[in-house]
């Protein structure tokens, strides 16, 4: 079945098809995804009235993230079981990477943070707490609950950057980030990774599925944690 693309809230990028991993997992966590795209971080981030701080703290984290998140990526394509997929994880590991070193030379020029005070800034227990989850999933899970793990931070964040684009003003001031994340470029590689996902499910068994699940749920939840605790400000408390 085909969900119509009227509403962005519930209009994925994938196409919605019976019996798809993808599908039962945007389904089950529907309620999860619309908490996220009407947190205040994301509202204020659309509306552009979002503080330099917040956003300031969500860069720096940001960056500290990709890193992990990128040799997550690395450990998914060791243990992808064909060469396209281990091609496709490797390059998405140096795009991180990549990524993350350009926060350096825009956002961070942009907002005035120097390399000295990015490597001062410890991670936020949000930040530490989702690599930690995606690098102990990476190590001990097999390849179809990395998969499912590592889905949520490219597939949601894709839906909240078209959401955000698509009611951003002109002069908002976070535009640069809100075109990053709407692209064409971005959006086809998160349909890539779905792809891989739904052919990592297929035959896989019930239990095997259902761990699957709980990955994806439980990354959606640290999804919501990081963007949280950059509104916040977190830091640690001792």
């Amino acid at each position: 079945m085909t969900i119509s693309t009227t509403n962005l809230a519930t209009a994925p990028l994938s196409p919605m098809r019976e019996g798809d991993f993808s599908t039962q997992a945007w389904t089950r966590n529907l309620a999860l995804y619309e908490t996220i795209r009407a947190m205040p971080f994301n509202m204020e981030l659309a509306a552009g009235t979002l503080s330099r701080a917040r956003f300031t703290q969500y860069v720096v984290q940001d960056a500290h993230y990709l890193i992990g998140f990128g040799r997550a990526l690395a450990i998914a394509a060791a243990k992808a079981p064909h060469p396209d997929r281990i091609v496709q994880f490797a390059k998405g590991a140096e795009v991180a990477i990549i990524v993350e070193r350009s926060l350096h030379g825009s956002f961070f020029e942009d907002f005035g943070i120097t390399q000295e005070q990015f490597e001062a800034t410890p991670v936020s227990p949000g930040c530490s707490h989702y690599v930690s989850y995606l690098m102990a999933t990476a190590w001990g899970e097999p390849y179809e609950v990395v998969l499912a793990a590592l889905l949520p931070c490219f597939w949601i964040y894709a839906e909240i950057g078209r959401d955000i684009h698509a009611r951003a003003a002109p002069d908002n001031p976070y535009r640069a980030w809100i075109d990053t994340y709407a692209g064409e470029e971005f959006h086809e590689a998160v349909r890539q990774v779905i792809v891989a996902t739904d052919e990592a499910a297929t035959g896989a068994a019930p239990g095997l599925i259902e761990r699957m699940h709980f990955a994806y749920t439980r990354a959606s939840q640290l999804e919501y944690l990081f963007w949280d605790s950059a509104y916040r400000l977190e830091d640690w408390p001792v």
